[in-house]
């Protein structure tokens, strides 16, 4: 197990539509942050597109190699001819753990249609030693752990998020309890619930990691159930600020905190 961030860590530094920074962060800035904070891993995602990096990504790959930090893939989508795309580019990077969110031309699927896509894919990651790892938050935590043991590869596997099931009413917890055996990555992001002043409703609100709500030994405890070697990936939700530089100066403080905070969990 090793501490990481990813550019999720990083959203609002990386810009977004609607909160474009003056000089966004590229992937090789992201990776100098890895280094500064003293992190192993770098999850790359699909919020920050590698295809018009300078130097192209023999270039991010000879720089992480250099540095000693792990590279990791992270895309969404499920169509079979898109993750043998993405396979070759983990392969160009190095990298051996391929994240995705399970989406069908941006929606989501049945699990037949994981499946299927799914058994398209799995002989290609098995026999370039790659892992595909499914993110929660848009399907129960059930299916998706009944899906990943009837596809039976040990190729195939989960991203647990600590925060994404939120929206489809499952509380962290539960979904780590079901999701624990099956996860090959631990996207640690905390937040706090607190009802709003009418009391008719919640909001949802990112933390540093240890200011919030989650019980991270009990979640780290829990997690080493899995089957699979698996890294603890790092990521923030701040809240937006009265401009966007002040609320990029949170982020790369929360950042800084939140590494500090689990070095007393991972040393790595």
């Amino acid at each position: 197990m090793k501490l990481g961030i990813n550019t999720y860590t990083y959203m609002w530094s990386i810009g977004f539509e609607g909160a474009r920074p003056e000089k966004p962060m590229n992937a090789l800035d992201i990776l100098q942050k890895a280094c500064d904070l003293g992190v192993k891993v770098l999850q790359l995602g699909p919020n920050l597109p590698l295809d018009h990096l300078e130097g192209g990504l023999e270039r991010l790959r000879r720089a992480a190699c250099a540095a000693g930090i792990e590279l990791e893939l992270g895309t969404r989508g499920l169509e079979p001819d898109h993750l043998r795309n993405q396979i070759a580019r983990c392969e160009q990077l190095g990298a051996n753990l391929l994240r995705t969110i399970p989406e069908l031309n941006g929606q989501t699927p049945t699990l037949a249609e994981i499946r299927a896509c799914l058994a398209d894919v799995v002989p290609l990651l098995e026999s370039r030693g790659i892992r595909l790892a499914l993110e929660n938050g848009k399907i129960p935590a059930q299916y998706l752990a009944s899906v990943v043991e009837q596809v039976g590869s040990a190729s195939v596997g989960v991203v647990l998020d600590t925060a994404n099931s939120l929206a489809i009413h499952e509380g962290w917890k539960y979904v780590a309890e079901i999701l624990a055996p099956h996860t090959m990555c631990l996207h640690l992001k905390e937040v706090v619930m607190k009802r709003v002043w009418h009391m008719m409703g919640f909001i949802c609100e990112g933390r540093p990691t240890g200011q919030g709500q989650l019980d991270i030994p009990w979640l780290l405890k829990t997690c080493r159930q899995s089957r699979r070697d698996f890294n603890v990936i790092l990521e923030l939700w701040p809240p937006e600020q009265e401009t966007l530089e002040e609320t990029i100066r949170l982020e790369q403080s929360w950042a800084v905190e939140s590494v500090a905070f689990m070095r007393q969990y991972i040393s790595e």
